[in-house]
């Protein structure tokens, strides 16, 4: 009982593609493919450096208070 040899594969292979169809694998490896893409762009989209605040400022300086305004007139 050691590993399967190409003959074994391309038997199980026949018989998925018999079962499944070749149109529902295609779009099974589709969706597969569409969803590595996502999460490959969602890493990198993480990695990304974020807004750095320069040195001497803080957070507060880039604050707008909203309440302050009269919008009324």
């Amino acid at each position: 009982m050691g590993s399967f040899s190409i003959w074994h594969w391309l038997i199980v292979l026949v018989i998925v593609m018999l079962v499944f169809g070749t149109k529902k694998l295609r779009n099974i490896g589709q969706d597969l493919g569409g969803a590595v893409k996502g999460f490959k762009d969602g890493m990198k989209a993480s990695e990304e450096p974020k807004e750095q605040i320069p040195q001497g400022t803080t957070s507060a300086d880039k604050t707008v208070d909203v309440a302050a305004k009269d919008v009324h007139k």
